[in-house]
């Protein structure tokens, strides 16, 4: 009796590993194809909303994009929350993204005030220090490279001073969430089984020894964003051109206008 006992104690025990196995979002049966298509919609759809205008700035002028798709509570077997995403580095001299390195997020903290299983985020990395963390083996957000929650809503009354900036939407509900005390975990199988060969996220941001032509889309996507400011950017020398033609006609000179950017 005692035999059987046992017996249907590890069957059930086995069971439960494999049910939680399939539905683990770390597990290599994800498609990294797929994982890339899902994070094109989400910065899509959180960057086009207007709770997410902040968003919209900031991809502007982003150093780099980490994107989550799917971040699940209770991801791991034992305790723990996250999920797997991708990381893109704007490239200055050629004037893209870069192709994408696929990471882990773990240690995720929901909070008393989430009200959902998943949920999906953003993070924008603002200096060249947040890039350069991530050609780590593993970064710890707080600590390695510091995070802030983005503002969420009508109006930004100041910028966080933080190397990433996140974002978060979970059952349509938009939050500004910390990932402080989060760790992101360079995951180089789904690089290697993505890319075909075995290389690291330096390699692939910076010296791109590999490329994907299914990471194209996600590319124009956020370089999309960085377009949309070019009139703004070209804003200032036009309005001085105007000025000086005022001024030439015996407008009102344009020492007497102050241009303020926002």
């Amino acid at each position: 009796m005692s035999r059987l006992i046992r017996f249907c104690l590890t069957a059930l025990v086995l069971v439960a590993m494999a049910g939680t196995a399939h539905a683990n979002p770390f597990s290599r049966e994800i498609d990294p194809q797929d994982i890339i298509d899902r994070a094109q919609a989400t910065v899509e759809h959180m960057a086009t909303h207007p709770e997410y205008e902040s968003l919209k700035e900031d991809l502007r002028d982003a150093r780099g994009v980490v994107i989550f798709p799917r971040v699940a509570r209770g991801a791991f077997l034992v305790g723990g929350s996250g999920g797997i995403g991708v990381f893109l580095a704007w490239d200055d001299e050629r004037g893209d993204y870069s192709p994408v390195a696929f990471y882990s997020l773990g240690s995720v903290s929901f909070g008393m005030q989430f009200g959902g299983d998943a949920a999906e985020v953003v993070m924008v990395a603002r200096t060249q220090d947040a890039v350069d963390s991530m050609f780590g083996s593993a970064i710890r957000l707080g600590g390695d490279a510091s995070v802030a929650a983005g503002p969420v809503g009508a109006g930004r009354s100041a910028t966080p001073t933080a190397d990433f900036l996140s974002y978060s939407r979970a059952r349509g509900a938009y939050l500004g969430m910390s990932f402080s005390g989060s760790r992101m975990t360079v995951r180089d199988d789904f690089n290697e089984a993505y890319y075909g060969e075995s290389q690291r996220p330096v390699h692939i941001i910076e010296t791109r020894r590999v490329d994907h032509e299914g990471t194209r889309a996600l590319r124009e996507t956020l370089a999309a964003f960085r377009a949309d400011a070019a009139p703004e950017e070209d804003a200032p020398a036009a309005s001085e051109t105007r000025a000086q033609e005022r001024e030439s006609s015996g407008g009102v000179r344009p020492d007497n206008f102050e241009v303020e950017s926002f």
